[in-house]
């Protein structure tokens, strides 16, 4: 479990870089640059406990799937942020000016779609380590 909660925050992370740095593409910074915050490895790592999820839900239509995981990203977003706020004064990635979709800043309506597809790829993701567990009987 410790190595999957590994795995999974270092690939969450390095997705974060690189969405970070082709929105900065989009408003014209050519050199990419990319944020995103130490606590993203840790809060990236809880997808571990999607797993049992995903296999409680691996037959559902895809549609269903795909609002179980946008609802459980922005439980996670929401909460981490809220947690953040109270335990170090303010949530990193506070939403609060940057759309006037947000809720209370901590999680960004219009990001839907691109929650959405996470929790596909994320399914893949989970099946592809399964397989690759199996083949090395971990």
């Amino acid at each position: 479990m410790l190595l999957r909660f590994v795995i999974y925050g270092l690939t969450g992370f390095l997705i974060e870089i690189f969405w970070t740095g082709m929105g900065s593409l989009l408003i014209g910074n050519y050199a990419l640059t990319s944020t995103t915050y130490l606590w993203m490895f840790f809060i990236y790592g809880l997808a571990v406990f999607f797993e049992p999820i995903h296999d409680r839900i691996r037959s559902e239509n895809f549609l269903i799937r795909g609002f179980v995981w946008v609802f459980l990203i922005y439980a996670i977003e929401f909460s981490t942020g809220f947690l953040l706020e109270k335990i170090i004064g303010y949530c990193p990635w506070d939403y609060s000016n940057s759309t006037a979709y947000t809720f209370f800043g901590y999680i960004r309506l219009d990001y839907f779609p691109a929650w959405f597809i996470a929790g596909m790829l994320f399914e893949r993701f989970h099946n592809y380590m399964d397989r690759k567990a199996r083949d090395l009987n971990l």
